[in-house]
């Protein structure tokens, strides 16, 4: 594609800045590596996070040269990359990360903005793709709404929330429901986890957000992200737990966690049955969960929750979460417009 090129003129208030977005699949993974170390960095001060496995992957992905995006480069300097992965109808804005300029006093959030815009016209106009979406836990709610809202984007307020371990007392265990008993992920769990996952999510505002948990084909999906690639962590089965009604192949509720740092875990999946809420499942859980990784030395445990989700928010709470950081969920749907 042509060099698309923005230059800010020098005013009071801020030096000249000329930026280049460029074609993301022009360039080695070994050009963006100091990039990705940079971004790295950010994900463990901001939310204690081990970015370093999915840069990795990142790179691995870059280097085959089929990753759609684009990077910004700065008065000659790589300062900024935004990619995107396609699923069938959709695309998945993956990420947009920018260094602060370095001869200028522009925000880090204008290189952002420009690359997000040229992503999304991309997606917007490529045959095929009637929806879009993105969550960017690294960028505050707000920040990067603009961009999104001026290309008709829904936006919606997620919580990033942690628990400390260290300073906390866990809460005994409640007792299992009568009927209903307790054990640690198998291998043989997608099928049934799949399944309620669809179930419950049915109706939910979060299925709106993320359209795989309308199906159970893409709650599938879904969980073979968690559970096999490193995206949002390594899955800890042994942490990971189901509920499952005695005599029953059906499951009551499951919690799925994943190690984001050596003590630093982050609850992926929570979601309980539409036939057995009420009767303290979530929160059972979430406790099991916690005094089981302060066993193991974890000073922490994370999770993220849309904020209009108040049921959750309110049990979260109720529970030891602390809301740290705040962050937007952004879909488009063609078939809207």
């Amino acid at each position: 594609m042509p060099v698309i090129v923005y230059t800010k003129e020098k005013t009071a208030m801020t030096s000249a800045l000329q930026l280049e977005i460029l074609d993301l699949r022009h360039f080695s993974a070994g050009s963006l590596r100091p990039l990705l170390e940079a971004e790295s960095h950010t994900w463990s001060q901001r939310l204690e996070w081990d970015y370093r496995p999915s840069a990795n992957l990142l790179l691995q992905y870059l280097d085959s040269r089929i990753l759609p995006g684009y990077v910004a480069i700065e008065n000659g300097r790589i300062s900024g990359y935004v990619f995107c992965v396609y699923e069938e109808h959709k695309a998945v804005v993956g990420d947009v990360f920018a260094l602060p300029p370095q001869q200028s006093d522009v925000p880090t959030a204008h290189i952002e903005s420009k690359l997000l815009e040229c992503l999304i016209e991309l997606l917007q106009n490529t045959p095929g793709i009637n929806r879009i979406e993105s969550q960017l836990l690294l960028h505050s709610h707000g920040v990067l709404a603009g961009v999104f809202e001026a290309a008709g984007f829904n936006i919606h307020k997620r919580l990033f929330m942690r628990r400390d371990l260290l300073t906390d007392s866990v809460e005994t265990v409640p007792h299992l429901p009568a009927g209903i008993e307790m054990r640690p992920w198998h291998d043989d769990d997608l099928n049934p986890a799949a399944r309620l996952i669809c179930a419950s999510y049915n109706g939910h505002l979060d299925s709106y957000i993320n359209d795989q948990y309308r199906s159970a084909s893409g709650s599938m999906r879904f969980l073979h992200n968690i559970v096999r690639f490193p995206g949002c962590g390594y899955f800890d089965a042994a942490s990971s737990r189901v509920l499952f009604r005695r005599g029953s192949n059906e499951f009551a509720g499951l919690l799925l966690c994943s190690r984001v740092r050596d003590d630093v875990a982050h609850i992926t999946q929570i979601c309980i049955s539409k036939d057995e809420r009420g009767r303290g499942l979530g929160r059972l859980l979430l406790e099991d969960c916690a005094a089981n990784l302060k066993s193991q030395g974890f000073r922490a445990l994370t999770l993220t929750v849309t904020a209009g989700n108040e049921n959750a928010v309110a049990l979260y709470r109720h529970t030891d979460f602390q809301t740290t950081r705040d962050f937007d969920a952004m879909l488009w749907e063609k078939s809207s417009h």
